[in-house]
């Protein structure tokens, strides 16, 4: 196990584990520094272009808002895996684990499953990454508690926080309209955004991603896509997770970012508020 694992696993080792999170922390980190897990600075951020294999960021954000979606694109664009605990959750609901049970009956309630599954299973794909010889890493759903953040800045080095930003009716719309293809696993949203904008700002325009027809019988909802169900992970997110932001805010290292729309308009917008060239980008604009 790395001494990163090790050290995010003891998060979840109960009331006397988490009165040592500091010195466990500080015991883990010339371990880490050894293993080249640390960086080499603690301020400022570094410029993914000239190592994409070292950046080292977190992705915050309301459920439904696109962390994912946003990241997964960094991922591939920058070089670096992607760990999504999201993801983690599914695969591990989606397996015959005796664990799969209790997570449904968390996640179809719109509740967070709780700070051990989660390292637990982080802990896991980071050993599983730490294997195949994976550099840096792009967390999304990691941390969302002030003691997750600060186990994770005691035992690495986090350069950037992305924190995604969207109005509430358009999340809503977001989560209600998801569909998932139950042959080929693709994903679609048949939720149409068209929103007034603010203070005689613009108008948001977000339009379906519709399946191909082939997919269109096929196509499946998640049982915690209710609005019942997503109002109540948006009141449980801010009420746990906006601490976070304030975290990072206060260490200078959050980025603030409003998402103007889809993802054509976004994801320009996002690349140059992060200093990143996307050759495909400029290929596209070319053509």
């Amino acid at each position: 196990m790395s001494a990163m694992s090790r050290a995010i696993r003891a998060l979840g080792g109960g009331a006397a584990s988490r009165r040592n999170l500091s010195v466990a922390a500080s015991k883990e980190a010339p371990a880490l520094a050894a293993a080249g897990l640390v960086a080499g600075r603690k301020a400022g951020r570094r410029d993914p272009g000239e190592d994409g294999s070292r950046v080292q960021w977190v992705f915050l954000g309301c459920p439904g808002v696109g962390k994912g979606t946003y990241a997964g694109r960094l991922s591939r664009l920058l070089g670096v895996p992607h760990v999504a605990t999201g993801d983690l959750v599914r695969d591990a609901l989606a397996s015959q684990d005796p664990l799969s049970k209790q997570l449904a009956e968390i996640v179809n309630h719109g509740k967070l499953v709780s700070d051990e599954i989660i390292i637990n299973l982080l802990s896991k794909r980071l050993e599983e990454g730490e294997e195949k010889g994976e550099l840096g890493f792009i967390l999304d759903g990691f941390p969302r508690t002030i003691r997750q953040a600060e186990i994770l800045e005691g035992v690495t080095d986090i350069d950037l926080v992305i924190n995604l930003k969207l109005r509430e009716e358009a999340l809503l719309a977001k989560c209600i309209g998801r569909r998932k293809c139950s042959q080929c696993g693709g994903n679609f949203n048949v939720a149409s955004i068209d929103i007034e904008g603010v203070n005689g700002g613009p108008r948001m325009y977000m339009p379906p991603l519709l399946p191909p027809p082939q997919c269109e019988s096929k196509l499946i909802t998640r049982a915690d896509d209710t609005e019942e169900v997503v109002k109540e992970r948006l009141r449980v997110y801010h009420d746990l997770c906006e601490p976070v932001e304030d975290f990072y805010r206060a260490r200078g290292k959050l980025l603030e970012f409003n998402l103007p729309g889809g993802i054509p308009e976004s994801w320009p917008k996002l690349l140059q508020a992060l200093n990143i060239e996307d050759p495909d980008n400029k290929r596209s604009a070319a053509a």
